[in-house]
């Protein structure tokens, strides 16, 4: 309770949730209700009360919560045959969404952590049973050789997540130097990365494998009227609000009655004093006729009260003291009855408002606490990662030609490529046959092997090129086919099946690419011409078990790769979704543009440095890191404002990017450290508004950049635009062109009013302009 940092103030050690250090010692620490628990659990008046163990105390049987504090903190427990699991969710979102409640309007509520770290709620259902949650840590790529930690995903610890990471490097799923914890006041894991290790790479190879992703199953299970009942949060929120309502209503009635007593207590007061009453009873002799008397007295006010007046009523009217009889105060008493008659009036208006009095309660709690307790977790959603596209390469692919094995234990043998040990390899055979197998240390897949490699799943740009000879008919056939789905260790026949069927040539391209191949027939053949050429690209890919065509019916001696062709698959287009930092071909947020092979994309770093990459769909991009992210063409021109820490002015310059080297920055700005990026951007025509302080004045200004400057080298310093330091640049709209748009629409009304063809289509109109 303590720990969750709402009900419970904390002195001295408490332990750490995020490292999963213990508290101190009992006698070490102390605890005491926090302002929040009082104003919203603690109401002796309207608490149901019970005996003590012993029976000589009270104790509470339930506290009268005026707020949802099992949605606040969250609660998991098991017990025989059931089981809860409600996640924490944030005290503003709560407050809001009990007012949304009490007006009649929808809500909807998602959880958020202490831990803070990212939360994907897809498929959170309300926090029902049959819901997931995936959350995520937070980390950032601190240079190239370093990864930041910063945020741990709910449930776990540094030290178990730590632990995770160390094993998922001893297995060779990812590839790191070392884990140092740097957690003091903030949460900092820093993970040294091996040289040549892709940080992006590595970073989605951490949520696959390690404790840095982890996907919980909520199950809100709560007990109403001694029974489980599975319901959502909404509805546990509902009745919470609706309980709260209650309890209000329960102070307003309790404060009504006091106030109806005070009120009838002081008008009695007056009447015996103002009356003289008190002097009627001098000369009674015994108690019962004291009594009697004041009834007397009080019987022509009667009327005015809410109830009947009782001996007690009298009894503490005899109990008054002389000293406040001689020093009573009518105007005061008076002032005092007028005071209590205002609440009570409030009371009562606020009894017959109840739901307004229950919205102001929760906007008051909302104004007093709420401050610094703003949502933590950022809602987000997550790619899914395929483990076998970013696993690191922890394991090397050895084949033996002559013998027919292949594994990761052949190390006497040849060496054909880096692999995982989840990787799949596929196998193709001279005789025709083709497998998909699991990697392991030594596998016998069979004598005469024409194609080894590691196979991707769902892989449709590696494309296979065939020629074979079908062992019945003698007649050579071609093919292009796919792979993107098989059953492991079942062979497959590329050719027709026929005794004595083999391969005469064959050819694994990874985009797709064709090539023209040169057959030359045997010599003993009846063909007037022996030397022909054919080229893959007239040919339409199909799937695996398709015959093919037919290249020749005679006899062949050889066939050569002639040329390499190109893909016949055509470019890709590829999309950037700021959502997930990644690449997608599923039109997933912003078009980069469409991708063929040699192909980069452009991305521009705040600290002044740009960086091409491929465009590999597991690749990264956090934006928070970057200005810009395109696709580089020949044309690109990228614009830039700077300030020369040096020289201590600011420079424009414009640029063609002249690197092709992909995965390494160049900054094109200079190095000083005091140097600073004010604006970039690769598109054409930008036009800009900056400001700066001159002699303690602000002055502003416009730059078209395509007006100031030529396009000149990366590395050239630019031309200088101020003396001073740019404060702030924003990029506007060139309003010549809204001009010019106006005057387009002005002349296209008057040629509609002008032109009698009032029939005429959409397209007849719209050729007209």
């Amino acid at each position: 309770l303590g720990q969750k940092n709402l009900m419970i103030d904390m002195q001295g050690n408490w332990g750490d949730t995020r490292t999963g250090d213990g508290a101190a010692a009992p006698r070490y620490i102390e605890a005491r209700l926090s302002k929040f628990a009082l104003d919203v659990g603690f109401n002796p008046q309207t608490t149901e009360w019970g005996v003590s163990y012993d029976g000589r105390k009270r104790e509470p049987v339930a506290l009268p919560m005026k707020f949802p504090l099992l949605l606040a903190q969250g609660v998991e427990g098991i017990a025989v045959g059931l089981s809860t699991k409600i996640m924490p969710h944030n005290f503003i979102e709560l407050i809001e969404a009990s007012i949304a409640h009490l007006k009649g309007n929808d809500f909807i509520l998602y959880p958020d952590f202490e831990t803070r770290g990212y939360v994907d709620v897809n498929d959170y259902r309300a926090g029902k049973r049959g819901g997931k949650i995936r959350v995520r840590a937070k980390i950032e790529v601190f240079d190239k050789k370093t990864l930041l930690i910063k945020d741990l995903p709910f449930g776990t610890t540094t030290g178990t997540l730590i632990e995770s990471i160390v094993k998922a490097n001893d297995k060779g799923q990812i590839k790191i130097k070392k884990v140092v914890d740097n957690t003091a006041a903030e949460v900092e894991i820093a993970i040294e990365l091996q040289a040549g290790v892709s940080p992006d790479v590595t970073i989605a190879a951490l949520y696959a494998f390690t404790g840095c992703e982890a996907s919980i199953s909520p199950n809100a299970c709560i007990i109403h009227g001694d029974k489980p009942h599975f319901i959502d949060v909404h509805e546990i929120l509902r009745r919470c609000t609706e309980q709260t309502k209650e309890l209000l209503k329960m102070e307003l009635d309790i404060r009504r009655h006091e106030l109806l007593e005070k009120i009838l207590f002081a008008s009695l007061e007056k009447i015996f004093i103002e009356n003289r009453i008190y002097r009627d009873i001098e000369e009674c002799e015994t108690w019962e006729s004291v009594i009697s008397t004041i009834h007397l007295g009080l019987n022509p006010y009667k009327a005015q009260f809410y109830r009947d007046i009782t001996d007690e009523d009298v009894l503490k009217l005899t109990e008054i003291r002389i000293k406040r009889i001689s020093k009573f105060n009518s105007f005061q008493a008076d002032e005092l009855m007028r005071k209590m008659q205002d609440e009570l009036a409030q009371v009562l208006h606020d009894l017959e408002h109840l739901t307004d009095y229950s919205i102001q309660f929760y906007k008051t709690i909302l104004e007093k606490y709420g401050k610094g307790r703003e949502r933590k977790t950022i809602i987000s959603t997550f790619d899914t990662i395929q483990a076998a596209a970013v696993v690191a390469n922890n394991a090397k692919l050895y084949v033996n030609w002559t013998d027919g094995f292949v594994g990761t234990g052949l190390k006497k043998d040849e060496f054909l490529c880096d692999c995982s040990d989840i990787d799949d390899i596929i196998i193709v055979r001279k005789d025709g046959k083709m497998a998909v197998h699991k990697v392991t240390d030594k596998l016998f897949v069979g004598k005469g092997l024409q194609h080894v490699a590691v196979w991707r799943k769902g892989d449709e740009r590696t494309t296979y090129n065939l020629v074979y000879l079908d062992g019945k008919t003698g007649i050579a056939y071609v093919k292009r086919f796919q792979v993107t789905g098989i059953i492991r260790a079942t062979e497959y026949d590329l050719t027709q099946g026929t005794p004595n069927s083999k391969i005469l040539y064959f050819s694994a391209n990874p985009n797709g690419e064709s090539e023209t191949i040169s057959i030359q027939l045997t010599a003993t053949s009846t063909a007037k011409i022996k030397q022909l050429d054919y080229d893959f690209a007239t040919l339409e890919i199909k799937g695996r078990a398709a015959k093919g065509n037919q290249l020749t019916k005679y006899a062949i001696r050889q066939i050569k790769q002639k040329t390499q062709g190109k893909s016949t698959l055509g470019a890709k287009q590829v999309w950037f979704d700021d959502i997930t930092s990644r690449l997608n071909t599923d039109g997933r947020g912003k078009l980069l543009g469409e991708f063929d092979t040699g192909d980069s994309i452009l991305l521009l770093h705040k600290n002044g440095s740009y960086e091409l990459t491929d465009f590999e769909l597991t690749n990264r991009y956090d934006m928070t890191n970057y200005t810009a992210i395109q696709k580089l063409s020949p044309e690109t021109v990228i614009s830039a404002m700077y300030y020369d820490g040096e020289k201590e002015k600011t420079f424009v310059k414009r640029f063609k990017v002249e690197t092709r080297t992909t995965g390494q920055s160049f900054t094109f700005i200079t190095e000083h450290p005091q140097s600073k990026l004010l604006f970039a951007t690769p598109k054409a025509g930008v036009r800009v508004q900056y400001t700066m302080k001159v002699q303690g004045k602000s002055l502003s200004g416009e730059l078209v950049f395509d007006e100031f400057i030529d396009v000149k080298g990366w590395k050239a310093l630019g031309n200088k635009l101020s003396d001073y330091k740019i404060m702030t640049v924003k990029e506007v709209e060139d309003i010549r062109l809204d001009i010019k748009m106006e005057q387009l629409q002005e002349e296209k009304l008057k040629l509609t009013a002008e032109n009698p063809l009032d029939t005429a289509t959409g397209s007849e109109q719209s050729s007209l302009f």
